[in-house]
């Protein structure tokens, strides 16, 4: 009798070409010298699960044991947990489970405003503001403040965290989001527009929620052990940096040594100076600790750039193996880029430079010139938004307030699209229905292209041949050609600028 091939007599390697039809490989990530990798695996929101996915793979698992077990890294590869009550529970259930447990390898904490102190101002306000109470209930409010206050009375989230950072056994990326559901937009945007006064004594408090995120999530990190060694804060705040100095954890140190890949975002501008120097010490104890690191990215409000010099945050570190170096919205000399460029110039494959607005004195041709002659290894240079200091604040100063980003409009024409991985839930424990409404205002590094990483090369030439391009090149001569007037920097003159800086003729470069 012939047998009748079944999809069950298919090897698992054929079953994992399958789903990845369905779900990426979650195996499948982005290099860290690679200039997408702050959109998608460190700056982008996990995204919310597509219903018709999460479904086919559940649907794929109950089918027998085989299926069961190959689809579990499909949805737990990737696991992004609330600070909530429901949150926590479905953390816990996750981390009581070995088998799902050992193949989480990112972890996302979202984390709320906390509404304790702020809830009775919030009621108040929304029974003044009658017009929209029909929009906002406030007992969405109290009920929030109410979980939160038994959550952080109990300890139940250091509790649960330290179980879940201890049974996720092969841990690589530990990243805190500031999660902001529908009602919170709305509560945030009435605020802004309302013109009572009782709206000025809502103090939605972000710097304590971020504050007390991450010194649970660095105590359950040193407490269980952890090899992570990726940690990414797109969304931290200014003055939790100093609550966390004044305490500084012992671990911290220990923690930072594990570190081959660190972004932190500051997206708060109220004093940002004064804090940032403040906060001086707690940089240089955690990158003269961090010996092993590969890519680092500092960054601050577009429309507020830092007004420090390069090494008060910086200290004059040298990472042997960093292969990634990016800062966001500063306002620096050409010396303190070049500098810290020559430092790394034997190892250093990307460089990201936004928001950069030069001072005055300076040029930035002085920095494009050094990097183009001097960093051999470059694969990629990101100037987007670079400007000149004095006509950043001319434009800023004739301009609406607009949200950070926008001064130059869309770059969509040169942007991909990068497929987003998510954690799906599985049979073992269920989802948290609402989760989409919940991923609000993702920031995504979009400053892409499809030839954002590759230097063209003929199609017979390998790219350790040594060949001369100088005659066959409309480039730049030298750096003098560039359009560099000291004044302003128009958005093509930079992408320019970021094609000659690796164009370089591999015969003539100096090296």
């Amino acid at each position: 009798m012939i047998r009748r091939p079944c999809l069950q007599s298919l090897s698992n390697e054929l079953l994992k070409d399958i789903l990845d039809y369905i779900e990426a490989d979650p195996d499948r990530t982005i290099s860290i010298d690679r200039r997408a990798y702050l959109s998608v695996e460190s700056f982008r929101l996990p995204s919310p699960p597509i219903p018709s996915r999460a479904h086919d793979i559940g649907s794929f698992r109950l089918v027998c044991r085989q299926f069961a077990e190959i689809g579990i890294p499909y949805q737990f590869s990737k696991v992004a947990t609330r600070l909530s009550r429901h949150g926590l529970e479905r953390l816990e259930r996750i981390s009581s489970q070995t088998h799902l447990a050992k193949h989480t390898r990112k972890f996302s904490y979202l984390v709320p405003y906390i509404y304790i102190e702020s809830r009775e101002q919030i009621e108040r306000f929304l029974g003044l503001e009658s017009s929209h109470r029909r929009y906002l209930d406030a007992s969405l409010f109290r009920s929030k403040a109410e979980d939160q206050q038994r959550i952080l009375r109990s300890k139940e989230d250091t509790r649960v965290l330290k179980k879940a950072m201890s049974a996720f056994s092969n841990l690589q990326h530990v990243q805190i989001l500031r999660l902001q559901d529908e009602a919170d937009r709305m509560l945030i945007e009435l605020l802004q527009e309302s013109e009572l006064p009782q709206a000025r004594s809502v103090d939605l408090k972000w710097t304590y929620a971020c504050t007390h995120a991450t010194k649970t999530i660095a105590e359950a990190l040193s407490n269980s052990g952890s090899r992570f060694s990726r940690f990414s804060g797109p969304m931290m705040n200014s003055r939790s940096a100093l609550a966390i100095q004044d305490r500084v954890p012992r671990s911290v140190s220990q923690l930072a040594s594990q570190l081959t890949c660190l972004e932190l975002h500051f997206d708060d501008a109220e004093a940002l100076n004064e804090r940032m120097r403040a906060a001086s010490g707690l940089f240089k104890t955690v990158f003269l600790a961090s010996k092993h690191l590969q890519a680092v990215h500092v960054g601050f409000p577009s429309r507020s750039p830092l007004d420090l010099r390069l090494e008060e945050v910086f200290h004059s570190v040298h990472w042997e193996k960093l292969r990634a170096f990016g800062i966001q919205a500063w306002r620096l000399e050409a010396n303190e880029i070049i500098q810290l460029a020559r430092r790394h110039r034997n190892t250093l494959r990307g460089l990201r430079l936004r928001d950069v607005q030069m001072r005055e004195g300076s040029m930035w041709k002085d920095v494009l010139a050094m990097l183009r002659t001097e960093m051999e290894q470059l694969d990629w240079v990101s100037l987007r938004r670079v400007d000149y200091s004095k006509h950043f604040d001319e434009i800023w100063a004739n301009s609406m307030e607009v949200g950070d980003g926008s001064l130059e409009g869309s770059e969509s024409d040169e942007e991909d699209d990068f497929p987003a991985h998510f954690s799906a839930p599985g049979s073992e424990v269920d989802s948290e229905g609402d989760m989409e409404s919940d991923y609000q205002h993702s920031i995504a590094d979009t400053d892409h292209g499809p030839d954002a990483n590759e230097i063209a090369l003929s199609p017979n030439t390998t790219a350790s041949m040594s060949f001369c391009t100088c005659s066959r090149s409309s480039d730049p001569a030298s750096a003098d050609e560039l359009g560099d007037n000291g004044l302003f920097v128009y958005h093509q003159q930079r992408k320019l600028w970021e094609k000659w800086v690796v164009g370089r003729c591999p015969e003539h470069s100096c090296g």
